[in-house]
């Protein structure tokens, strides 16, 4: 009996250990839905403050994320008696060994670190990244930068590939020049044609008038007259004014009583009269 004993006593007070496996768990748990609640707290916090870039919102909610997960986990391995500063160094040499084989990613790290400091792009732009796509940015993340494109499509592209391609980027300025290439018959009266559509382009609602709108006679291809209209709106206008030119320029020609340049081709027969007189003086 005294040797039942004996062991009884050198066994760990269980008791004790599973209160500390419930606390450790409370505090895993809690750590982890109040970082969840902070990155909740942070987006809300940064998307209805108007001096806060919307670009940058993302990649402020992943780092509050996950440096609250970390603080939680280095806390939980101290409650089960870890020596947590041997850990952070083997943590460190772990970090160096991984960044050496995710080299690319780690650039892509940078990559949006770069786009965030300089911002070429920022939410809710549309820009084109060289040949690789275009669209309107949505979130420019760690990794990848995510575009939606004119017909809804997601678009992802490593953010390397968005800092080292050209970008276009369609919507940082307020206004944008458009241009109209118009054909005008070269048989109608031309400054009819450049007076009329002078005239559209001038009394246009969604038209600036500084810099002044110009209609003017750009090239003569083999039947047609090009006619250019050159003009400025606002960036948010500027597909709206064009599909409008669109439609009421060929309204405005044919109204001052032009007709539509029907590209035509001459055919002529070389020798197919002469052909019969060969025949009679046989």
């Amino acid at each position: 009996m005294d040797q039942i004993h004996a062991f009884w006593a050198s066994l760990p007070d269980m008791s004790g250990m599973a209160v500390n496996l419930m606390v450790t768990l409370a505090i895993l748990i809690i750590g982890w839905v109040v970082s969840d609640v902070l990155g909740s707290w942070v987006r809300r916090l940064t998307r209805h403050s108007s001096r806060i870039d919307p670009t940058i919102v993302p990649i402020v909610r992943s780092v509050t994320i996950w440096a609250v997960r970390i603080v939680v986990l280095l806390a939980v391995l101290a409650r089960l008696g870890v020596q947590t500063a041997s850990l952070v160094a083997m943590l460190g040499a772990s970090a160096l060994a991984i960044g050496l084989a995710l080299q690319g990613t780690l650039q892509n790290f940078a990559a949006g670190i770069m786009l965030l400091v300089l911002r070429p792009v920022r939410a809710g732009e549309y820009v084109a990244v060289g040949d690789k796509g275009e669209g309107t940015v949505d979130e420019i993340g760690l990794f990848m930068t995510r575009f939606i494109q004119s017909n809804g499509i997601h678009l992802l592209l490593p953010n390397t590939l968005v800092w080292g391609s050209p970008v276009i980027n369609y919507s940082r300025n307020k206004t944008r020049r458009l241009d109209m290439l118009l054909g005008v018959h070269y048989d109608d009266d031309l400054e009819s044609a450049l007076s009329a559509l002078q005239n559209l382009i001038d009394h246009h609602e969604q038209v600036l008038a500084d810099p002044a709108p110009q209609a003017m006679v750009m090239e003569y291809r083999d039947s047609t007259v090009m006619v250019n209209i050159r003009l400025w709106t606002m960036s948010a206008d500027y597909w709206t004014v064009y599909f409008d030119l669109r439609r009421r320029a060929p309204q405005v020609l044919r109204a001052a009583g032009l007709r539509s340049p029907i590209p035509l081709r001459e055919v002529r027969t070389v020798g197919a009269a002469a052909a019969p007189a060969a025949k009679e003086s046989a």
